[in-house]
């Protein structure tokens, strides 16, 4: 009876993971692509010259302390 107790719980407990719809996972269009495609490309051509200050300034400062 036990068993059948713990088994019969444990399928009561992970049910609602049997019943979530998956067939529905990208929605969007072309355009959204293309639009976070090129959000993407302004954060990567502002990181860019960002770094390259900074192993200048890091360099400079290195030079400096010696």
């Amino acid at each position: 009876m036990k068993a059948l107790m713990t088994t019969l719980s444990l399928t009561l407990f992970a049910l609602p993971a049997f019943a979530v719809d998956t067939s529905v996972t990208y929605n969007s269009g072309i355009l959204v692509l293309l639009f976070v495609g090129f959000c993407a490309l302004i954060i990567v051509a502002q990181l860019v010259p960002a770094v390259l200050a900074l192993m200048g300034m890091t360099k400079a400062a290195a030079q400096s302390s010696r």
